[in-house]
């Protein structure tokens, strides 16, 4: 502790660090040492003061309370009293109590001095309670106690601190430190008084130095919503989430790899000019559809996360606000992040739903989990003893006072809230599945109703009908042989990439164009070129709504695009990630919004248009472009320089250079700034020319669906013949081994990212000894598969 202010009431912030927890609390220590340590980052902390735990314990001393606060304590462990009437009673003990003056006389004097810093008579301040037990990495205490805005004037500040030390005796708080075994006694508050950011004009939110929902360590998650930061955190509204990609947070590249648009319905400011107190109001349409940080705010937070998370050593939970008057962003808490930093990185446990179940609405996924049982649906608080033991409870937002009623549900689903709400954070301490910011859920869902709830599926989480059965499995990430074969995994959908980082996989062997197309941009890329020309009205209007804030609707194709693509290519940086250009069948395509205008109708689409032929096809080559675009974003702005072209279906050698060609005129040169094109080998074609195709690509990719399909002549979609469809039949084997035989000799790579290795694992063994550099799989069938091939290794060096 810092030995000079010991004796004292209240401290500068910049006089604070972090070893001054038991003096003024963990949120305030934490202040001092972001103001003292982190200028040269150019880290903006309000300047301000705090109050010591000296001050409240001469507070309580003054007014007899220790002795009060103890027999009620005792009189609730005893049972002869609830929870309810002990904290009110405590509670009223300190509203009726005065302030020693000495404490009196301190507070006003460094709340004079604080005025004149910011050179006006009555400085408006923000009085944050933080408790000298809370922020510690074992224990959260985030949302315990309360904090109080727009605070102007010596008598406000005092009655402002006398509700901060009655808030220590919440019933959230007791309850909490009961169950936490903290001596209440023990616990002192210290508040915060911060120059108030005029966020009430601009906007403020939350920030994460980790991924929430998976524990990445390489991404700043950012929540933003206009007003007041209150809603963000107590998730009244459905904010705005912006990820970025820390390791390539540098001079020149711009790594944000996902910007998603909340409905920020609200938005909290002052009642009135001048008035003290706060109100929610309605934003406005222009509001709701725009972003609410640039895309240089969003950098410079996360420049700031990481600059924080490097000084304290651990992932961070922080707190930002932006000064309407000023425009300038500022950093307004932060304390460890008490979740996923604490999960081990030995283990992941993986839920997957066993059968498919009828959808009834969706939101924001938060914790990886599954869970089912009858819906309990409570609007507020008041109501919460209604709720029953392992329901799914229902409801529009939660805040802290819910927490003794969420320790006891299998699943949370609330109408408003992001990422960073309460009931998100809770919901993750607690180790319980919850679906966020469904918009309607307390209309949807009636209590009684039996649902299961996933968040096993990406960044979506579903509301199914019904109790569907699930399995968990435990994988241990220590118990893994090394492999000489390179081990890769398929990613369809960008919103699960990060939930596999920790898996010993080494790049990403397929990452599907089309997936990102349907699932993010959903609009066919033509429909965006000639959008005047649109017959489909329907279609004109969905693609209006959706590209709202985008003057040229082609950036909205390739923005959308590159983040996609882009969070995939993060969670495996800086392993190759080998991106597959769009493989839409024309069937596929025309379901796009828009689509219908510009594909042709075929008969069988799976040998039709399809792949490399439309790529310098003057029917599609401006759609194209678009592609070509977005991967020169992902690899030159965002800075993602792992990533690999693939080219699917690739007929001929003619069609080759075309393709090369194209790539070419669209900035793609092959060789330039590192930029490898490989080529899939699903058609017999490949194989017979293998040599030839060898001089035009960097490597092959082995599609085993396609190629037995081709080679056995049997629709893998046809039920009548799937008897006959085998990857393993020894035309389709004997087929794989001439290509990699000629690979090899060319000195190319060749991988396979079709579906038999994560089938069958003696087919993964096949391949290991026909020499295959890469094998690319499931992510749930990488351990399986990895541990095989070691087996098959070590027999062939014996």
């Amino acid at each position: 502790m810092n030995e000079k202010h010991q004796n004292a009431y209240t401290c500068w912030f910049a006089e604070l660090t972090n070893q001054d927890v038991e003096l003024v609390g963990g949120k305030n220590a934490s202040l001092g040492e972001m103001i003292r340590s982190l200028k040269d980052e150019k880290v903006s902390v309000p300047d301000g003061f705090a109050t010591t735990a000296k001050a409240y314990r001469e507070f309580l001393q003054h007014n007899d309370l220790t002795e009060e606060i103890k027999s009620q304590i005792g009189d609730l462990e005893a049972g002869k009293q609830s929870l309810e009437e002990t904290g009110k009673t405590i509670r009223r003990l300190f509203y009726q109590a005065e302030f020693p003056q000495e404490v009196d006389h301190a507070i006003r004097q460094s709340y004079q001095e604080l005025s004149q810093r910011y050179d006006t008579e009555e400085v408006d301040i923000a009085a944050r309670s933080s408790a000298t037990a809370e922020d510690l990495p074992d224990a959260s205490f985030a949302g315990q106690q309360e904090t109080f805005l727009n605070v102007t004037g010596e008598a406000e500040v005092l009655e402002a601190c006398r509700k901060c030390y009655a808030s220590l005796f919440t019933n959230r708080a007791i309850s909490y430190r009961e169950e936490k075994g903290f001596d209440h006694l023990q616990v002192a508050l210290s508040v915060g008084i911060q120059k108030m950011v005029r966020s009430d004009r601009a906007s403020a939110g939350v920030m994460f130095s980790i991924d929430t929902e998976t524990g990445f360590p390489d991404a700043a998650i950012i929540t933003a919503a206009w007003g007041l930061g209150e809603n963000v955190v107590q998730g009244t509204v459905n904010p705005d989430q912006y990820t970025v990609f820390k390791p390539l947070l540098k001079e020149g590249l711009e790594p944000i790899i996902e910007k998603t648009k909340g409905s920020k319905e609200k938005k909290m400011v002052y009642a009135t000019e001048g008035s003290k107190t706060i109100k929610n109001v309605d934003t406005s349409g222009k509001e709701r559809q725009a972003f609410v940080l640039s895309d240089k705010e969003i950098l410079q937070l996360a420049n700031w996360a990481v600059a924080i998370e490097s000084h304290y050593g651990k992932p961070m939970d922080m707190e930002w606000a932006k000064d309407g008057d000023t425009n300038e962003l500022y950093i307004v808490q932060a304390r460890p992040e008490t979740v996923q930093s604490q999960k081990s990185a030995s283990s992941l446990k993986t839920y997957k739903l066993k059968e498919q179940g009828e959808e009834i609405i969706a939101g924001l996924s938060i914790g990886e989990a599954i869970a089912s049982g009858k819906v309990c649906r409570v609007k507020s608080s008041q109501d919460i003893e209604r709720v029953e033991d392992n329901s799914i409870l229902v409801t529009e937002m939660t805040d802290p006072d819910w927490v003794p009623i969420m320790k006891r549900v299998a699943g949370i689903v609330t109408d408003y809230g992001g990422r960073t709400c309460h009931a998100a954070i809770v919901s993750r301490e607690l180790g319980i599945p919850a679906i966020v910011g469904t918009g309607d859920a307390t209309r949807t869902l009636e209590t009684g109703t039996e649902v299961t709830i996933s968040c096993a599926e990406g960044d979506r989480g579903i509301v199914y009908e019904g109790k569907l059965e699930y399995a968990t499995e435990e994988i241990d990430l220590d118990d893994v042989p090394e492999t000489k074969t390179q081990l890769m995994m398929n990613i369809a959908s960008p919103a699960a990439a990060f939930r596999w980082w920790r898996l010993p996989a080494e790049g990403i062997g397929l990452a599907r164009m089309e997936f990102a197309i349907n699932n993010i941009v959903k609009i066919h890329p033509l429909a965006l070129i000639h959008y005047d020309e649109l017959e489909d009205k329907e279609a004109w209007q969905q693609i209006r709504d959706l590209t709202q804030g985008y003057e040229d609707k082609r950036d909205y194709f390739v923005d959308k695009l590159a983040q996609g693509i882009g969070k995939i290519a993060a969670a495996q940086y800086p392993h190759p990630v080998i991106v597959r250009m769009s493989d839409f069948k024309t069937n596929e395509y025309a379901n796009l919004i828009g689509g219908q205008q510009f594909e042709p109708k075929e008969e069988n689409p799976m040998l039709g248009f399809r792949g490399a032929s439309r790529y310098y096809s003057d029917r599609y080559r401006e759609g194209f472009a678009l592609e070509c675009r977005a991967i020169k974003q992902i690899r030159e702005k965002i800075g993602f320089d792992n990533v690999i072209i693939m080219i699917p279906f690739c007929r001929t050698l003619e069609e080759a250079d075309k393709v090369l060609e194209v790539l070419a005129e669209n900035g793609l040169k092959k060789g330039e700034n590192g930029l490898q094109v490989y080529v899939m080998c699903e058609i017999p074609s490949n194989v017979e020319l293998a040599a030839e195709f060898s001089d035009r690509f960097d490597g092959f990719s082995i599609g085993s669906n396609d190629l037995t399909q081709l080679v056995l002549g049997v629709d893998r979609d046809s039920a009548e013949l799937s008897h006959l469809f085998n990857e393993q039949d020894l035309a389709v084997k004997r087929t794989i081994r001439r290509l990699i035989d000629t690979a090899r000799q060319k000195g190319r790579k060749v991988g396979i990212c079709g579906q038999a290795p994560s089938d069958y694992p003696d087919f993964a063994a096949f391949l290991v000894e026909a020499g295959i550099d890469t094998i690319s799989l499931n992510p749930d069938s990488v351990i399986q598969v990895k541990r095989r091939v070691a087996e098959v290794e070590k027999n062939i060096n014996l």
